[in-house]
């Protein structure tokens, strides 16, 4: 049960910080504005829940097939990256922006079928495949579909709220330190069992 809550408590925070500022909290907003909250979120919801099983089965796979100090190590690369990922920082694409205004589907669908496939490749899909190799599937694929889902609810209360963003460089300074920090973790398990 404990490395359960791990899992769920490590790929909570991760995906969480990771989903701030991310192209899917702007389309959250988007679909916000048109729609109400409650469809938006369970079209998140649904699109998250598959995108991070799919992303925990690979994730569990490669962990069960190659050795956990070379899983480690490869992971603190992605960290790093993700984080420069996250410096670099997201925007939503007009052609994004005008599909998430115009449509006329019902909610859930459109909400649903737009998360999908935006987050196929993104970087909470792969920071929830390096998640898995490293802990259980189950409560991987729970902490991030729960973290990832709570960051875009965040930024549709938040948006309506506040009618503004939050402060764009806070928020990418401190998720890249963030992914810094479990880079750094993940290099020090990495080089223990190599060393």
């Amino acid at each position: 049960m404990s490395a359960f809550l791990a899992a769920l408590a490590i790929s909570f925070g991760v995906i969480f910080v990771a989903e701030l500022g991310d192209k899917s909290q702007l389309m959250a907003l988007t679909f916000a504005t048109r729609f109400r909250t409650v469809p938006v979120l369970i079209g998140i919801t649904i699109a998250t829940a598959v995108v991070h099983l799919v992303s925990v089965a690979v994730g569990y796979g490669l962990g069960a097939a190659l050795p956990t100090a070379w899983i480690s190590l490869v992971a603190a690369i992605a960290f790093f990256g993700f984080g420069a990922w996250t410096l670099r920082g997201d925007k939503l694409t007009d052609d994004e922006r005008n599909k998430a205004e115009r449509t006329t589907r019902s909610a859930i669908i459109a909400v649903g079928v737009s998360f999908f496939l935006a987050e196929l490749g993104d970087k909470t899909m792969l920071a929830t495949i390096t998640l898995a190799t490293q802990h259980g599937w189950f409560g991987t694929w729970i902490g991030s579909t729960i973290g990832m889902v709570a960051a875009d609810a965040l930024a549709i209360v938040v948006g309506r709220q506040l009618g503004r963003h939050l402060p764009e460089k806070a928020i990418k300074y401190g998720a890249s330190a963030l992914f810094a920090v479990f880079g750094i973790w993940l290099l020090i398990e990495a080089l223990r069992e190599l060393l």
